[in-house]
């Protein structure tokens, strides 16, 4: 697998006012300006107007591990990937478990099985929780408050182009968006660029997929980043896509592009 190390220098303050006239504007700093490498992923951390750290870690492909105010949150957990595999028993158990949708690369029954404990939650779509026989079952539009300061909306994801649609079907996946202390994250899961990401409002963090023909094209993914217009993008689960063009094809939005190790 071809491996992609590239670091952006450059430091970064956002600022992204809330939609409500009255409501206290959000200001959100970057404590990273390089890689930090911990137990051998690249994080990136964000600190939150209200002073909680929010951390990332860039795992394998779709899966990442995110760690906001010393709660765990596993996204996509998938241990055994051709690519690099993933040791989910040297971490600690999570509080939140998403999973977007069942194929194998984000759907994990062993993974989900070490990284889960007692009060351990697993968020996820109707088909997963099926295949497991539990789960709390989220569908488009779907959203949730699970704690005071962390949110989840559950979105669309799906294939559009002809010849293509079979491997995500309209309404059978989701994406989510987490806000956490009011940092809006936004992980896609497996879509392309989508009709409703023009209701995606003040999204700070967007990780978006760019492997074709499951996802999008690196032109598809410049396309669904101007319609966003996320603070900072994370392109992931690209395969053999080569995504290092990407920040060039942004380099005039204003949008911090960032492309972590994810294959």
């Amino acid at each position: 697998m071809k491996k992609i190390f590239l670091c952006l220098m450059a430091t970064l303050g956002l600022h992204t006012a809330c939609g409500q006239a009255g409501q206290k504007e959000k200001t959100v700093t970057d404590d990273k300006q390089d890689v930090a490498v911990t137990d051998s992923y690249e994080t990136d951390t964000f600190t939150t107007a209200n002073g909680h750290t929010v951390t990332f870690h860039a795992l394998v492909h779709a899966s990442m591990r995110i760690v906001y105010d010393g709660k765990e949150i596993q996204i996509d957990p998938a241990g055994q990937l051709e690519q690099r595999p993933i040791d989910y028993t040297a971490m600690p158990k999570a509080d939140y478990i998403f999973v977007t949708h069942e194929h194998f690369d984000h759907f994990d029954k062993e993974a989900i099985a070490t990284l889960t404990a007692e009060g351990t939650r697993l968020i996820t779509n109707r088909r997963c929780a099926d295949m497991l026989g539990y789960g709390e079952v989220m569908a488009n539009g779907d959203s949730m408050a699970l704690a005071n300061d962390i949110l989840v909306d559950a979105v669309p994801a799906y294939n559009t182009t002809e010849g293509h649609t079979q491997f995500h079907p309209k309404g059978r996946d989701n994406g989510f968006v987490l806000t956490l202390d009011g940092l809006r994250v936004y992980i896609a899961g497996d879509t392309e660029d989508i009709p409703e990401m023009t209701a995606l409002k003040d999204i700070d963090i967007a990780f978006l997929p760019c492997n074709q023909p499951y996802t999008m094209t690196p032109e598809q993914l410049t396309k669904a980043a101007r319609v966003i217009r996320s603070k900072v993008l994370f392109p992931y689960h690209y395969g053999q896509t080569d995504v290092t063009k990407l920040p060039a094809l942004l380099k005039d939005d204003g949008i911090d592009v960032r492309i972590r190790h994810y294959e």
